[in-house]
């Protein structure tokens, strides 16, 4: 904007400039013309009453030589009755236009060399006419022109270079406002929830800064609304899980005791967890940085362990496959274990009991990819499943383990794609991107998948 402003400014005032400089010159120029020509007149002037008395050679020329420049006035008197034409002073003028001018008798112009000649008739005392000619050089005609002409270009460069500066305080002035509006929406998308614009600039961008300031506090306001209420409603299920941990004590010894033991400590501790990132104001699931992260492996067969007892109970088969060796993941350990459960809680919610699922994890150049598969009826709608909040539609969907996962990938550089598994069901596949890479190509992340993936697409037997 400020740089358009500026040529807008320039080629306005360049156009003013040339509009009136150049007519302004040209009369500048006819002006030193008249002014020349005037001149030749009045000395041409001089000189009919000395002719209107006589027409001695002698005392014609020292009228000649007093009334200007000996070299530029010429007197040429015709021949008379007994008399010989004279001709006085260095003729310039061709003949034809001396005679032509004696009998219009009227003042006429003649281009001579180096100039003009002004050709003056003038009466004699015997009823002839002389003809006066005064030599009008071109540097006397051009007197102050191109003087005028650059103090005229002088002005018009002033002009244009002070109209650029006022442009580009302007600019300044409208721009910078929108500057710190755009810097200032920045930082709020990269949640500084405190950026706040001046409220200063022109009037439409000072009501922009209103508007943002006002949307930024009213952000801010919502944002601590949400997290009391996501405070208080974990706050709520102490209760509940109070009973439960102490129900679960009873059981006494044995696997699934010990099971259900361990999912009700760490559901307090995730409810714990919850009310202390909502109270902080800080957001429970970040990108990890360089060196941070988690063995995916050693993720999924701790996760195994704890969903293999209610396969077993529910007769379905199951296959961890890519989890002999460790796997290192750029994202948090809970927060992949908890993206892990809410894919394999999907299965267990929505798919008949008695339904094989496998879990398969790959370790490639710039990816972790891991698969989620199963040999259910399949999602009909995949698009859908990934809209946040929507769910399945069946009860106790909530919508938003697809989406919990999604933005645990995301926060890699990653995503998450749902397909057709080999097993006949739904897959899952979460790419998660390995930090320290430089970004890959859309075309290139594409067939590197197809690659990546390529040997997840062969049927694998369940034990």
């Amino acid at each position: 904007m400020r740089w358009a402003l500026v040529k807008v400014c320039v080629a306005v005032t360049t156009m003013v400039v040339v509009a009136f400089a150049v007519p302004l010159g040209l009369v500048i120029k006819e002006m030193a013309r008249d002014r020349a020509f005037s001149n030749a007149e009045r000395e041409a002037a001089a000189i009919a009453p000395a002719l209107s008395i006589t027409t001695d050679r002698d005392q014609l020329e020292k009228v000649v030589a007093s009334a200007g420049p000996g070299d530029a006035m010429a007197v040429h008197i015709p021949a008379g009755d007994g008399t010989k034409a004279v001709d006085i002073g260095p003729g310039r003028a061709p003949a034809r236009d001396i005679e032509t001018t004696r009998r219009l008798g009227r003042a006429s112009m003649a281009e001579v060399p180096g100039g003009s000649a002004l050709l003056q008739p003038t009466a004699l005392s015997s009823g002839d006419i002389a003809v006066v000619e005064v030599y009008v050089p071109e540097s006397e005609v051009s007197n102050g022109v191109a003087t005028a002409w650059a103090v005229l270009a002088a002005v018009g460069v002033a002009l244009v270079v002070g109209s650029v500066a006022v442009a580009d305080r302007l600019g300044v002035r409208m721009v910078q406002p929108a500057q710190r509006l755009v810097e200032g929406a920045h930082e709020l998308g990269e949640g500084r929830l405190a950026a706040r614009v001046p409220e200063e600039g022109p009037t439409e961008l000072r009501l922009a800064a209103v508007a943002f300031n006002s949307m930024a506090d009213q952000v801010v306001q919502l944002l601590a609304n949400e997290r009391e209420l996501a405070a208080d409603l974990s706050h709520r299920l102490r209760t509940p899980l109070t009973v439960l941990r102490l129900n679960a004590a009873s059981p006494g010894e044995g696997p699934a005791a010990e099971q259900t033991r361990a999912a009700v400590a760490q559901l307090e501790r995730e409810v714990d967890t919850i009310i202390r990132t909502a109270r902080e104001a800080k957001p429970q699931t970040a990108a990890a940085g360089p060196g941070a992260g988690c063995d995916a492996a050693e993720v999924v067969r701790e996760r195994m362990e704890f969903w293999s007892a209610l396969a077993e109970d529910e007769g379905r088969k199951w296959r961890v496959a890519g989890v002999d060796r460790p796997v290192r993941t750029p994202v948090a350990r809970a927060d992949l274990a908890a993206a892990l459960d809410a894919l394999l809680g999907n299965v267990f919610r929505h798919t008949p009991e008695g339904t094989a699922f496998a879990v398969d994890v790959h370790n490639g150049e710039d990816a972790v990819i891991v698969l989620v598969s199963d040999a259910g009826p399949g999602i009909l709608d995949p698009e859908a499943a990934m809209a946040r909040g929507r769910g399945s539609g069946s009860a106790g969907s909530t919508g938003l383990g697809l989406d919990i996962v999604r933005r645990l990938a995301e926060s890699t550089g990653g995503d998450v794609r749902i397909g057709s598994s080999v097993l006949g069901g739904t897959e899952v596949r979460i790419w998660f991107q390995l930090d320290g890479r430089a970004p890959v190509r859309r075309g290139h992340r594409v067939r590197r998948r197809r690659a990546l993936v390529s040997t997840f697409n062969r049927p694998r037997s369940l034990p």
